[in-house]
């Protein structure tokens, strides 16, 4: 004959399996614990240049302790190789995607409809279900999307924050040569890429921030930061072209021990959040970078921090 616990057991039993999980730590020793590095790293040109079609990762989860792909804690990175007349179709679970037409052409085809691309331009698509994109030439797209920031929380996309948009190379160069006419010599001479949607921002997207930026031939632009991480595309550069980045800065504004990250077209480099970087272009020719940052997302939580030595 079974006897029933007396109810004050079943209470115990029942609070004890609510606070198993509480834990507690001083606070001293736990205000500031120690987070994974974030480093100075590069992606080479030569990932992309030849294979089968496929993506190509950059996957950094076990340097960032994640169970999931992540180039940055809230970004995934990639290259897209398409061979002529081939397709491939991605599907991220993320709220804003931004790619970048490295060389050759094709189309995207998703919910909203079809974008034909051409190398140098540049489109963002929603939380659409999927895109197959496909190229009519050998092509090569840059491919970032916010997955890891829905991963981290636990989430997936219910809702389209904007449409589709397409930043042609004609429109790009028009509106940097626009800014170029105004005249040189400011810390930066880009044109930041926005969408109406975002009025406060003004970013690409509500989490993607982009910048086209022109480094003029002989020309050093001098250290600035930031709280969001940068990972930067370099569309154009000649010999000699590069970033330093460090931790501090002397008394003359100069970086201490900086790390030189060197500017190669069709590559990627990594820029850490809070570190001072500038640029340097000793070559006889312009050069372009685009950074994609997680910087919608950080300028919305009024923690950018943008400074920069004058």
């Amino acid at each position: 004959m079974m006897t029933r616990q007396p109810i004050e057991q079943v209470q115990h039993a029942a609070q004890q399996k609510w606070q198993h999980q509480a834990e507690f730590k001083e606070y001293m020793s736990a205000v500031n614990p120690p987070m994974p590095n974030i480093d100075v790293l590069s992606f080479p040109h030569s990932l992309h240049e030849d294979g089968a079609t496929r993506v190509i990762p950059f996957d950094l989860k076990q340097q960032l302790k994640t169970n999931y792909d992540a180039t940055t804690p809230n970004l995934m990175a990639n290259f897209i190789r398409i061979g002529d007349g081939t397709s491939i179709r991605t599907d991220a679970k993320a709220t804003s995607q931004m790619f970048y037409v490295i060389r050759g052409k094709g189309r995207t085809q998703m919910q909203h409809g079809t974008i034909e691309w051409n190398e140098g331009d540049l489109f963002t698509l929603p939380s659409v279900p999927d895109a197959l994109h496909s190229a009519t030439a050998d092509s090569a797209l840059y491919w970032v999307h916010d997955a890891p920031l829905l991963n981290y929380l636990g989430v997936q996309p219910t809702e389209q924050r904007f449409e589709p948009v397409l930043y042609t190379k004609q429109r790009l160069h028009e509106e940097l040569a626009k800014v170029r006419a105004q005249g040189e010599g400011r810390n930066r001479t880009g044109i930041l890429l926005s969408n109406p949607n975002f009025p406060l921002t003004m970013t690409l997207t509500h989490t993607l921030w982009s910048l086209y930026n022109v480094l003029p031939k002989k020309v050093v632009q001098k250290p600035h930061r930031h709280n969001s991480i940068a990972i930067d595309y370099c569309v154009a550069a000649g010999e000699n072209t590069y970033t330093m980045i460090g931790k501090e800065l002397d008394e003359n504004g100069q970086i201490v021990d900086p790390i030189r990250a060197n500017w190669v077209a069709g590559s990627v480099f990594i820029t850490p959040p809070g570190w001072w970087h500038s640029h340097h272009n000793e070559s006889d020719e312009d050069a372009v970078v685009l950074p994609i940052q997680d910087a919608g997302l950080i300028m919305n939580m009024q923690i950018l921090d943008f400074q920069f030595v004058k």
